[in-house]
């Protein structure tokens, strides 16, 4: 299920550069600059928006560009996002509160919606992910993957951290999440956190540093950071207002956040 947070948001200047691959399951491919068949690439997992949001895939065609390989978005809604471009907007700064009209107005949006969140429940969105990257892996034959995910995607990246099935993760804003399933994490992680976060508690985030803090000098012991961007709530990774200084200023650090993360953990 989406929250009230994740209807929020701004689109971003610019227009993607990128194409949607039918061959690859309807994803959208931001190629590497080089011109050489890329070792490595990056799976960006979108918000409850999906595809139909350019944010994303600009994004994409920047994240190829900085790090000089390949970058993939899977339509791991299968077209059918959670919520749609009209959704509503609501706050978006550290200590605003949503209203009793705030609620009626996203149960409102939502509730029509509830089919897509039946067919994109997490058991099987992971399924499509899967059945992605087998496929990346068996076309391109990458030698590592990494992810990054924002709020739904943000989950999904911390799912997909105990399969085996990429070596490192970015955790930007994630949504809803249980300790567990950061229990079972097997590959380094970068969590880039909002100060205020709806579905993401600062209680829930201490927990998750603790569990990962807790490995040290074990055998199941990943490489880990938090930071948490001050001025902040759910959504500004991904839905930035940009006339807003400390959001601007957020949403560019927890990009190169995760420019500096994949430049450390996947090395090829």
């Amino acid at each position: 299920m989406s929250c009230p947070d994740c209807a929020k948001g701004h689109i971003l200047e610019g227009e993607p550069k990128g194409s949607i691959e039918n061959e690859f399951q309807g994803a959208y491919f931001a190629p590497s600059p080089t011109g050489s068949p890329s070792k490595r690439a990056v799976l960006l997992f979108t918000d409850a928006f999906g595809l139909p949001l350019k944010n994303c895939k600009i994004m994409a065609d920047e994240m190829a560009k900085r790090l000089e390989c390949d970058v993939w978005i899977p339509d791991y809604f299968n077209g059918q996002p959670l919520l749609d471009l009209d959704s509503l907007r609501l706050p978006e700064r550290p200590g605003q509160k949503l209203s009793i009209m705030d609620w009626i107005n996203f149960i409102l949006v939502a509730i029509p919606r509830i089919p897509n969140y039946i067919r994109n429940r997490p058991s099987v969105v992971d399924m499509r992910i899967e059945s992605f990257i087998n496929l990346i892996k068996e076309k391109k034959k990458y030698d590592k993957i990494g992810s990054v995910g924002y709020c739904f995607g943000g989950s999904a990246c911390v799912r997909i951290a105990s399969t085996g099935l990429v070596d490192t993760v970015v955790i930007v804003h994630p949504g809803r999440l249980r300790i567990e399933q950061v229990k079972a994490m097997k590959v380094p992680a970068s969590w880039a956190c909002a100060e205020e976060d709806f579905n993401f508690s600062n209680e829930l985030r201490d927990q998750c540093e603790a569990e990962l803090a807790s490995r040290k000098g074990k055998d199941n012991f990943v490489e880990y950071e938090f930071k948490i961007w001050k001025g902040t709530q759910h959504g500004f990774g991904s839905r930035p207002n940009m006339t807003i200084p400390e959001i601007k200023e957020a949403f560019e650090g927890a990009f190169e956040q995760a420019i500096a993360w994949f430049n450390k953990t996947l090395v090829v």
